[in-house]
Order: C-alpha cells, then structure tokens, then sequence
C-alpha cells in the first residue's frame, strides 16, 4: 500500500509534507513494460534489476528523460557493482529511492551515503518501504531527502522529529558538526 503523502527535507530547505507523485513498482508482473502510467500516478519508481533490463528501450528512456520513471535500489542491490549505470541514470532519473525490506534492516542507509559520497547524487534519494518514524533523523543525515513512511506511521509526528536535536556531534551529508565554545 502507498502513502498519499510524503516528507521532504532538501538538504537546504525546512522538511515539509507533500503529495506523493511516484508509485513504486516492485518489477513482477513484468509484461514487457512499466504499469499504466495514463491512469493514477503518472511516475514511477522501477527496481535496479528490471531498469538494468530495459534501460535499451526507447520508450523507457523516453519515458525517463520526461521524468516519469526513476530507480529504486533493494537492500541487496551491489550498486558499486552497477556504477556504470548508475552514472548514466544520473542524467536520467529524477528520483531514486532505497528500500527497507524491514525497518531493522540498516542496508539501505549506506546506499544513500554511496550515492551521496561517492556518486556525487545531487537528485532526490527517497527512503521506501518500512520506513518509521525512528529512521528519520539517521535517513537525512546520510543523504536521503525524502521519506515514504509506513502507511500506519503518523506524518505530523514525524515531522517534529526533525526538531529534537539542536546539537550535532558527526559531520553528515547536510552540514558540519557543531563546535561548541567551551
């Protein structure tokens, strides 16, 4: 089940919540094309493996290159494997998004710090899947700027997460530490 609404936090701007404009499409069902764009969500986020498929496809990379289709990486996903075309989406996809096969599991958050710091992702990196409110303030500190929650998780609750700290002891993806005088 998706979530109508998403938080966004650019790396310079205030989180906020806004409309969800991207499905994410878990592959299967694959009958040689991306879901119905022309009715509901008309954008859609494709696992790494089925892009890796059918990125040669003239409609999808057509589709792309209107900002209709980006990338989701699996927990599992070997992007260092995959920098070639990761470098090639960079032109291509708007949004990626990593996924949280279960909220314990922590594999997505390097792929976001990979993206960041080694691939130089300057688009929008979007946490999916079992996603909770506890994953927020780790998520933006190591590149992701948007968050799909778990649909049972509360948004005005997890905007305010973003308030607990005024302090930061780690340099991150946002900003440097804080020096406190002494």
């Amino acid at each position: 089940m998706m979530n109508k609404q998403i938080i966004s936090f650019p790396k310079n701007g205030a989180p906020s919540v806004i409309a969800n404009e991207w499905q994410v499409w878990d592959g299967e069902r694959d009958e040689g094309g991306i879901p119905d764009l022309e009715h509901g969500l008309h954008k859609v986020l494709v696992p790494l493996h089925w892009w890796i498929t059918h990125y040669k496809n003239a409609d999808v990379i057509a589709r792309a290159q209107k900002g209709e289709i980006g990338v989701w990486f699996a927990a599992d996903d070997d992007i260092l494997k995959h920098a070639d075309i990761i470098e090639e989406g960079k032109s291509l996809w708007p949004v990626v998004g990593a996924h949280f096969p279960i909220f314990r599991d922590g594999r997505s958050f390097s792929t976001a710090a990979l993206l960041r710091d080694r691939f130089k992702w300057q688009g929008e990196i979007r946490a999916i899947g079992d996603v909770l409110i506890d994953q927020l303030l780790q998520g933006a500190r190591v590149g992701f700027d948007a968050f799909e929650l778990r649909p049972d998780q509360d948004v005005a609750v997890a905007l305010k997460q973003f308030d607990l700290f005024s302090v930061t002891t780690q340099n991150s993806w946002r900003d440097q530490r804080a020096t406190l005088d002494a």
